[in-house]
């Protein structure tokens, strides 16, 4: 039996921008960032596979023959992703300059340790030469030993952007922050992941302002391609050892990576060579190994031959065989050269197999970034490649583990990592307030109707993947910092809002739930706490922006997923932007009061329902009702002051036997302080 409950299936126009080249060889994003090519601080946010080592080539470039730039040092989380930075004719493609770097500049080829390396940096500087490729740790130890001014008037360049974070134990945060302060220095900054790291940030709110940003969305990517069409991301249940039941999720047609989970996890038999060998005899009869690669040969029941690269083998000498076979440069354009890779810790960022169709992972990934990595390995564009997908298998919660709060947590985090990959996936969402003064933004299409002066609107740019939504009673950010956050950085706010545990347990399993008090009150904490640096009204709007995010993204799923089949075949690459402005357009109007009564994870639950058994659903609320809070001091001053907002409006304090929940929760929160206030009194 297959089980398919995609938890959102997201399908793109192949309208092929992403892939075509500008007469200087660039591709969209790259041209993109090049338009930025004079900024002092660059930060390029952008999907894996968009190019963004190319794209730093053509602005380090610039930087070097135009503006005065003595060297350029790139600087990579590891040693394998130094090859994305190896020569390039860029001049056979238009550019006016070629990408060299001597092979005695490239450290991540270099035998050895870090230390002979950091010696090579420092004779790089004192030479003519103008480009040296290291990893993150090189790096910092030649800024240990030779300081920050022996880089002056050099681009240093950091790839996968997300392994540094502002945290004082970060060397190289530190040091990014060392430069920053000295400004002698010009940097860019890739990340492929929208989320810094996974609680820390990576640099300092200062530091964070001083970059410009070159954002290149995921649905820009995948809409501009020629032959990925549909991506869908869902997670399943099993019980009993995964290697049992991992037949229903993996397909043998299907190109596929599938990770196994950590020897530490508890999806894990602890013993990963028998889980390997298990999965292998599931899938026919083993044939032997191929001398040349390495590959198992895996003969399937309808005859075919697979071939298998294990990358979880320990014996380094087999596993190298097989890790060379999959890098062979000769082998990059052959669909046939493998047909699934089993890995571990192998195969996640930089690891470039544009073939792979469904990217399996068991067990929980604890952190979002890698989640993001592994999907990316999914998401490259490959002829006769129309539909990719990325599956969770997660263990279900046996209430007679001792592990039952463990499991619940995985599942919940599971979750949380769909509800953030559908905002990475979804357009980009502009909102503004509805006023009289509103009308129609010039590129952007209103639908059958056009644009109604009487009713909020959405509008939608197919070329830039990007909504313009009308909102009314909507707070608009006032300064630069909180006008950027609503523009750049909503994700980072809902990440936080859906790994927040009580906000996420509340959402899904309590009944007795005001929706207002997640999207107003928890929303707002968290908002508070994430930017201190804020006033009242801009935290408001920052909030109020984010929660629009998150819940039209999650109305639009659930029009999307309830439509008949047949309309989702035919509208496919619609349904989302459909969903959205069926919303706007069922509701009497779209204010930001309805907004705030939607529970941001009723659609989860639905999914949720769907692919876990009745039973442990049962569970999951049994151990969840289980600990349920009461208010805070903290959360009924919250609320207090959100009656004194009502009061202002309504002209009236809210009324503890009001029908309206809401109204109900607000006035609990003033009675819950009055009564503090009492027992201080009395002591």
């Amino acid at each position: 039996m297959k089980k398919s409950v995609p938890s959102v299936s997201v399908s793109y126009a192949q309208n092929g921008n992403s892939t075509k080249s500008n007469e200087l060889g660039m591709r969209a994003m790259q041209e993109r960032a090049y338009e930025k090519r004079g900024e002092q601080y660059l930060l390029i946010k952008s999907p894996p596979a968009s190019g963004k080592s190319r794209a730093l080539m053509f602005i380090a470039l610039d930087k070097l023959h135009n503006q005065g730039l003595k060297q350029a040092i790139v600087v990579v989380p590891e040693k394998s992703i130094g090859s994305s930075f190896a020569d390039e004719p860029l001049s056979k493609f238009g550019f006016w300059a070629d990408w060299t770097v001597q092979p005695k500049w490239n450290l991540c080829n270099a035998p050895g340790g870090d230390d002979g390396k950091v010696g090579a940096v420092g004779k790089f500087l004192e030479s003519d030469d103008q480009v040296l490729v290291c990893t993150h740790a090189t790096f910092r130890f030649a800024v240990d030993k030779f300081g920050v001014q022996a880089f002056d008037d050099r681009l240093i360049a950091v790839d996968e952007f997300h392994h540094v974070s502002a945290n004082p134990d970060n060397k190289l945060g530190q040091h990014l922050g060392d430069f920053m302060a000295r400004d002698k220095a010009h940097m860019v900054a890739m990340t492929g992941s929208y989320f810094r790291g996974d609680a820390e940030a990576v640099l300092s709110p200062e530091d964070e302002a001083k970059f410009d940003t070159v954002t290149y969305t995921y649905y820009e990517q995948l809409n501009g391609y020629k032959y990925l069409k549909t991506l869908d991301i869902g997670y399943f249940f099993y019980s009993g050892s995964y290697a049992d039941d991992i037949l229903k999720v993996l397909d043998a047609n299907e190109k596929t990576i599938l990770h196994i989970p950590n020897v530490n996890s508890r999806e894990s038999t602890k013993d990963k060579h028998r889980e390997v060998e298990h999965i292998i005899d599931a899938l026919g009869d083993w044939q032997g190994t191929d001398p040349k690669t390495g590959f198992q040969l895996v003969k399937t029941a309808d005859g075919r031959i697979l071939k298998i690269a294990d990358l979880v083998d320990d014996e380094a000498v087999k596993r190298d065989k097989v890790s060379a076979a999959l890098k062979d440069p000769a082998e990059k354009n052959n669909r046939d050269h493998v047909d699934i890779i089993i890995a571990l810790g192998m195969a996640k960022e930089g690891f470039d197999w544009i073939w792979c169709e469904h990217a399996l992972t068991v067990g929980y990934r604890a952190s979002l970034t890698e989640i993001v990595q592994i999907i990316g390995r999914a998401t490259r564009d490959a002829e006769g490649k129309s539909r990719a997908r990325f599956t969770n298998l997660i263990a279900e919660p046996d209430a007679a583990e001792e592990a039952v709060t463990e499991a619940v947590n995985d599942t919940l985090k599971a979750i949380a990592a769909s509800l953030l990959m559908e905002q990475v996936l979804a357009p980009r969402f502009n909102f503004t307030p509805k006023s009289p003064k509103s009308g129609p933004v010039e590129g952007f299409d209103y639908g059958e109707g056009g644009y109604d002066p009487a009713k909020e609107n959405v509008g939608f740019n197919e070329d830039s993947g990007q909504f313009q939504i009308e909102i009314k009673g909507l707070a608009e950010p006032k300064s630069k910092e909180a006008t950027r956050i609503c523009q750049e950085d909503l994700n980072e706010v809902i990440t936080a809002f859906v790994q927040d545990k009580t906000t996420i347990e509340r959402g899904l399993f309590d009944e007795e739930l005001v929706p207002e008090e997640l999207t107003q009150v928890r929303m707002g904490k968290i908002v508070g706490a994430k930017f201190p640096e804020l006033d009242a009204d801009d935290q408001e709007a920052v909030r109020q922006h984010a929660i629009a995010a998150l819940n039209l993204t999650q109305k639009a799923k659930e029009i999307a997923l309830s439509a008949p089949d047949d309309d989702a075949q035919a509208g496919g690459n619609t349904a989302l932007i459909d969903g959205v402005r069926k919303f706007a357009m069922d509701v009497r109007e779209l204010d930001i009061d309805l907004i705030d009564q939607i529970n941001p994870f009723s659609e989860a639950y639905a999914i949720l329902a769907k692919t876990m058994s009745e039973e442990s659903l049962k569970q999951v609320q049994a151990v969840i009702s289980a600990k349920k809070v009461q208010l805070s001091p903290e959360e009924a001053r919250d609320l207090a002051r959100r009656a004194v907002k009502f009061k202002q409006e309504r002209g009236r304090l809210p009324s503890i036997t009001s029908a309206d929940a809401w109204e109900k929760k607000m006035a609990e929160g003033v009675a819950y302080l009055a009564r503090m206030k009492q027992e201080a009194a009395n002591g």
